[in-house]
C-alpha cells in the first residue's frame, strides 16, 4: 500500500458540544483504535488524548481521541486508491488505516472518522480494489464481461497488503463465473464468503443467436 502523511493534534476535550465546535473550526473529531491491550484497574500513565475503554472481562484497551483538519484527508477519503497512514502527534509517528467514516447526511462532509492501529506483526482486514486483467474467452465468443465485486475483503499484515488485487481472467468462459473461493493470492487471506462472484461473462443476446445458430446447424 502507498503511505498517506497525515498530521493529527491530541483532543481531550470530548462530546457532542465539543465535536460540533471542532467541525466549525473545519476539523473532523477522530478515534484511534486498535491500541494496547492493558488489565483493569490501569495504574500506567495515559498519553494526551489517550482513555481507557473497558472491553471486559477484566480488560481494558486504550485508544487515543485526535482532530484532523477536513483539507488534510481531502485526497486520503476521495480516492479509490487505499493507504496505510503515518499519523505524526506532536512529532510521534503511528501507522494506522481507515476503519470506518461517517458522512453527513445533506452536506456530504465528513463528520467522523475511525482509525485503526497497525504494525508490521499485526494482520489487518481490509477491502482492496480488484483489477482485472486478460482477454475472457467468453467475450471473445460474444459474452460480456461484469465485474460483480468492485474491492474484496483481505486479511495481512499491511505491509503485505497490495494496492490492488490483479485477475487474469482469460481463461473465464461464456456463462461462467468467478467465486472468491477459487482465488489465492500469496500472503492474503481472503474474508468474503468463497461463494461470492467476483465476476462473470455473460450471455448477450447476439451470443445467444449464435449459439443457437450453431446448434441448429449440427
Amino acid at each position: 500500500m502507498k503511505t498517506y502523511q497525515l498530521t493529527a493534534e491530541p483532543r481531550t476535550d470530548l462530546g457532542k458540544k465539543a465535536a460540533k465546535a471542532l467541525r466549525k473550526e473545519n476539523k473532523i473529531p477522530v478515534v484511534l483504535n486498535g491500541g494496547e491491550i492493558i488489565t483493569l484497574p490501569y495504574a500506567g500513565t495515559l498519553r494526551e488524548g489517550e482513555k481507557v475503554v473497558e472491553i471486559g472481562n477484566g480488560k481494558g484497551l486504550i485508544t487515543t481521541d485526535l482532530a484532523v483538519t477536513q483539507d488534510s484527508v481531502r485526497n486520503l477519503i476521495y480516492t479509490p486508491d487505499i493507504f496505510a497512514i503515518e499519523l505524526d502527534i506532536h512529532g510521534e509517528k503511528r501507522m494506522a488505516v481507515l476503519k470506518d467514516i461517517q458522512f453527513h447526511p445533506v452536506k456530504d462532509t465528513i463528520l467522523h472518522m475511525d482509525l485503526l492501529e497497525v504494525n508490521e506483526n499485526k494482520p489487518v482486514a481490509i477491502e482492496v480494489p480488484v483489477k482485472l486483467e486478460g482477454h475472457a474467452e467468453g467475450v471473445k465468443a460474444g459474452g460480456k464481461l461484469t465485474l460483480s465485486m468492485k474491492k474484496i475483503r483481505v486479511k495481512a499484515p499491511y505491509t503485505q497488503i497490495p494496492e490492488r488485487v490483479v485477475i487474469n481472467v482469460d481463461h473465464l468462459g461464456l456463462g461462467k463465473t468467478l467465486q472468491i473461493g477459487e482465488l489465492h493470492f500469496e500472503g492474503l487471506e481472503l474474508m468474503n464468503a468463497k461463494n461470492a462472484v467476483v465476476c462473470a461473462v455473460q450471455l448477450t443476446r447476439a451470443a445467444r443467436g449464435a449459439a443457437a445458430a450453431a446448434a441448429a446447424g449440427k
